[in-house]
């Protein structure tokens, strides 16, 4: 017992000045650390930040539509506008969240998928409370389906993977099938999904509408069993959308060397909620249209998506109304675009004398001009003193 006593005493315990130095070491650490942390939250402005931030509702993450939503963010994002890229559900659903959900005011959908509003009496809301930016592109409809299948008829009655409900992929296809007079058993599962049951053979066939190339369709490995099937372009089908096609390049294991194949393509567009002019939230708008309008020459730099090269930022949507922003932004690039009264006067002289000239003789010749009109204009003024 007492080697007991004798051990516990010859425990060192801590003199009351070691744990005083401790505490005041300890202390000063934390007061750093929140001294730092102070620091850095005096540096950043939350309300700014927060100012200057557009959610942009997109889709799937192996599809067209969040690379799309990742460039505008990649080459946009500054102090005073922050993208933030959401992945969707599709273009219906995309439109409801539009139109509904907070934090939402632009999003990436097919031009068709807002009549399908009407089945859910939400048309008459979606024509008030919805306004597109710009057409983008057109995107193609995948099928890809078993070498054995090698026309779009024999889909009747097979298992053919279409997307989940209020996708665009999903309408698409359940109107594409319809206007060719196809039944198929349609399945609903999501897009990766539908890869590994297409292999394990439990569908014969999955179909998916998005800008080629699709980074998860090129990366299927097929082992040579699959192949990306036609589809005609022929009746009802030319009335909603536009003949497209495949090659090699594309998918290089679903086309084969030197063939293309034909297919259907649907245009999408940027939609935006329609706030109220010089609202906080139009405000944020308008400053996303200003920059991606000015700066659209970036879009089309390497490293961005090729779609970005279809895109006309001028042209209309049937049945669509252009953003009060955007209409504004292209109204003032047509008037800027115009020649002034000096340049058309200068361009009617050359024509009535049929002078044909070098662009740098023009240039030199019109800096003539302007002195000439200029030096005219101050013996005119000098005369009218005089008198």
């Amino acid at each position: 017992m007492a080697g007991r006593v004798h051990d516990l005493l010859a425990i060192r315990v801590p003199s009351i000045r070691h744990v005083i130095r401790v505490g005041l070491i300890a202390a000063g650490l934390l007061s750093g650390i929140v001294g730092v942390s102070a620091q850095t939250l005096q540096g950043f402005n939350a309300s700014r930040a927060n100012k200057g931030t557009l959610g942009v509702i997109s889709g799937g993450a192996d599809g067209t539509y969040i690379r799309i939503a990742a460039d505008l963010a990649n080459v946009l994002d500054n102090e005073d506008l922050r993208i933030l890229p959401m992945i969707g559900r599709g273009s219906l659903q995309n439109l409801k969240d539009i139109m509904f959900l907070r934090g939402v005011d632009i999003g990436i959908v097919q031009m068709d998928a807002r009549e399908q509003l009407r089945a859910e009496n939400l048309q008459d809301d979606a024509v008030q409370r919805l306004r597109f930016i710009t057409r983008l592109y057109n995107e193609e409809v995948h099928i890809i389906a078993n070498r054995e299948i090698t026309d779009i008829r024999q889909l009747e009655g097979k298992k053919v993977n279409i997307d989940k409900a209020g996708s665009g992929t999903n309408l698409t296809a359940r109107l594409i099938f319809d206007k060719l007079g196809i039944k198929p058993e349609m399945t609903t599962f999501d897009q990766a999904s539908s890869y590994a049951k297409l292999k394990s053979g439990e569908i014969q066939a999955a179909l998916y509408v998005a800008g080629r190339p699709v980074r998860a369709i090129a990366e299927f490995q097929t082992e040579g069993r699959f192949h990306l099937l036609s589809i005609p372009f022929e009746g009802e089908i030319a009335e909603s959308y536009f003949p497209a096609r495949f090659e090699n390049a594309d998918y290089p294991q679903l086309v084969e060397q030197d063939k293309t194949v034909d297919t259907l393509a649907v245009g999408s567009l940027l939609a935006v909620y329609n706030w109220p002019e010089n609202t906080d939230r139009y405000n944020r708008v308008k400053r996303f249209v200003d920059a991606f309008f000015s700066r659209f020459d970036e879009f089309l730099q390497p490293g961005r998506h090729p779609k970005w090269k279809e895109v006309n930022l001028a042209a209309d949507v049937p049945g669509w109304q252009r953003s009060r922003a955007a209409q504004d932004w292209l109204d003032r690039a047509v008037a800027a675009s115009r020649p002034s009264p000096e340049a058309q006067t200068f361009e009617s002289f050359m024509q009535s004398r049929g002078m044909v000239v070098s662009p740098e003789q023009r240039e030199a010749l019109f800096r003539d001009f302007l002195a000439w009109r200029n030096d005219r204009q101050r013996a005119s003024r000098r005369v009218t003193r005089q008198d």
